[in-house]
């Protein structure tokens, strides 16, 4: 190796980890140059606790989910930018953790302590591919709904290869209908939350602090509005309840035949069985980072 080029490696190892000129120096010449072992080498040392890259913005990526049987696990994993998220090194990445995220049924914690193909566990592979990429890569939050007496769907809208993209879904509903009579519904559903974004199910399932916060926003831009106050609360109690409809699923415009609520489709699905929506998790990359 150049003198030239262990300069360019010293520089690079200091870029990913923060670590002084001399420490990066002595990890490139024990490993011969190899980065990946040199991150290894110093984290070993207590040096490198944290990469100096965890410290920036990762809000891209992709939303993986993984199935078996009736048991499906959803995760995010977060990237820099959407050029990285398309990267084939990133897309084996995502697909091997959202595999892991089932076998952990969601608990990210447990997930990051997994072996993964190359014996390494998550953790280790997360400095390893940030290493080769370039960029911050982390696992943001992963949920699973388990196998059971309930019966679950998924749903990945505009997938770049099956169970990845940007904006997926997993529902739970409960009944006894055979799963398999339902299976255009359950995606339609899951389809209905990827488009609307409910944020409860229906409107007892909303905080009492999102209901309040949101009335307080509708009064005082009333109050702006130069409006008679007599007739303010009607107004109010009406724009709250658009706000109940549009965020509540059960309430929602069904997206297929708007003249019906989500529950109006519900009802006519279950016929005389019982069809009820127990849980539902929706991931959008970045949103909210």
């Amino acid at each position: 190796m150049t003198q030239g080029n262990a300069l360019n490696k010293v520089k690079k190892l200091r870029e990913l980890t923060g670590v002084g000129f001399k420490d990066c120096k002595q990890a490139i010449d024990e490993t011969k140059g190899d980065i990946e072992k040199s991150i290894e080498f110093l984290r070993k040392k207590g040096i490198a606790k944290a990469n100096k890259k965890m410290e920036r913005v990762a809000a891209d990526g992709l939303i993986s989910i993984c199935e078996k049987e009736n048991k499906f696990s959803i995760i995010e994993v977060n990237s820099e930018t959407d050029f990285v998220a398309k990267n084939d090194v990133f897309i084996k990445f995502a697909e091997e953790i959202s595999k892991l995220a089932l076998l952990n049924s969601g608990k990210i914690n447990d997930i990051l302590i997994s072996k993964m193909k190359n014996k390494k566990n998550v953790k280790d592979n997360l400095v390893s591919i940030i290493a080769k990429i370039g960029e911050k890569i982390t696992l943001r939050r992963s949920d699973c709904f388990e196998s059971g007496k309930f019966i679950n769907f998924s749903y990945m809208h505009l997938p770049i290869k099956k169970n990845l993209g940007k904006i997926g879904v997993i529902l739970c509903l409960e009944t006894k209908i055979k799963k398999e009579k339902l299976l255009e519904f359950g995606k339609q559903l899951s389809m209905q939350i990827a488009a609307s974004s409910p944020l409860a199910i229906d409107k007892d399932d909303l905080g009492q602090n999102i209901l309040e916060k949101e009335k307080e926003i509708i009064i005082e831009e009333l109050k702006n509005s130069g409006k008679d106050n007599k007739i303010l609360d009607k107004i109010a109690a009406g724009k709250l309840n658009k706000f109940i409809s549009d965020n509540t699923l059960m309430n929602q415009e069904w997206i297929m035949e708007p003249k019906k609520k989500v529950k109006d489709i519900l009802n006519q699905v279950a016929g005389k069985d019982k069809l009820k929506v127990k849980r539902f998790v929706r991931f959008k990359v970045g949103e909210g980072v």
